[in-house]
């Protein structure tokens, strides 16, 4: 089985650190690639990503740099730059990487300017390069430090998943492997919408009851779509779907739920980014597009849609959703 030894890691954000050192912790060698060469430079003279993640330490195998071509030299990518920008740096990427090469997708949301999901706009970028996903209930934060998380790594080819997965698991970041690349994919993607949904709701002061609704009726929403686009219901009833959804949909350390906590509690749609990425924000009309094009129903995130594009506000939102027919819950 191939040992991918060296890693690199394209994208210097919080979640790129995080999994520049779990690899590390794992045994390999990285290289973390940040775009800004001050950055790069900040980050190797220090030690830490103090724009992105401060007060946690680089593991010793850990080495930035802004030299893309650096990951010329490792057996597997890791693509951790924001959804809205993965076609371009896949594309950047097909300059210098060799064929055979692992390209691991770890941003989650559809690319908003195609409406395609972000594993086929990579698949055309490099098609000499094995593609995978990874996805799951897992805060940077939490990651970088070390303390216990799960995800799930899918890739077509059964055998390179398990290597990758074996290659980044470690004492306290598991790796869970299988071959539903479009469910990991769609349970990481649909879940930053419905995060935004749950904030929201929360923010509104709605309660902990519709909370749990929005989590319910979401999920069987995600479900829908998932079958449609051909992946497997039990991948979504795992730690890319259902254990990511929870995670997402209950905590202000999420950017999402907390910018639907900030429209929730009256903010506008700029004030309540805060400075901040919520993909979910990004990721919701394409998802509402994709639902329609296939006649999936969708009214949740048809509404998240909405009341982000500012079509709708968070009351007409809410109304809209209680006041639907009575139907069999399943």
């Amino acid at each position: 089985m191939t040992l991918f030894q060296q890693i690199a890691v394209v994208g210097a954000g919080a979640w790129g650190t995080a999994l520049a050192n779990a690899a590390a912790r794992a045994g390999r060698d990285v290289i973390l690639i940040a775009r800004d060469p001050a950055h790069a430079a900040e980050i190797e003279a220090s030690r830490q990503n103090a724009r992105r993640l401060p007060g946690v330490m680089l593991e010793e195998r850990v080495t930035a740099s802004a030299d893309l071509a650096r990951a010329a030299s490792a057996r597997a990518v890791l693509l951790v730059t924001p959804a809205q920008s993965c076609a371009a740096m896949a594309e950047a990427l097909g300059l210098v990487l060799k064929p055979g090469v692992p390209v691991i997708l770890c941003a989650k949301g559809i690319d908003r300017a195609s409406g395609l999901f972000l594993g086929d706009l990579i698949g055309d970028a490099l098609p000499r390069q094995p593609f995978a996903v990874l996805s799951g209930p897992s805060f940077a934060d939490d990651v970088s430090r070390g303390l216990p998380t799960a995800v799930s790594l899918a890739c077509a080819d059964a055998v390179i998943a398990e290597a990758l997965a074996m290659a980044l698991s470690g004492l306290t970041f598991r790796v869970y492997h299988g071959t539903d690349v479009r469910g990991v994919e769609i349970g990481g993607a649909a879940k930053n919408v419905l995060a935004i949904a749950c904030g929201a709701v929360i923010g509104k002061g709605l309660g902990e009851s519709a909370r749990a609704a929005l989590v319910a009726r979401g999920f069987a929403e995600l479900m829908r779509f998932a079958r449609v686009y051909g992946a497997d219901a039990q991948t979504l009833m795992g730690l890319s779907g259902l254990g990511d959804l929870v995670l997402t949909a209950g905590s202000l350390r999420s950017r999402n739920f907390a910018f639907g906590h900030a429209l929730g509690q009256g903010a506008g749609i700029t004030a309540a980014r805060g400075g901040q990425l919520a993909e979910g924000a990004l990721t919701a009309a394409a998802l509402a597009e994709l639902a329609a094009a296939r006649g999936v129903d969708m009214p949740i995130c048809r509404q998240v849609a909405a009341l982000v594009a500012g079509e709708v506000g968070l009351d007409e939102a809410i109304r809209s959703l209680m006041s639907r027919p009575t139907k069999a819950e399943i």
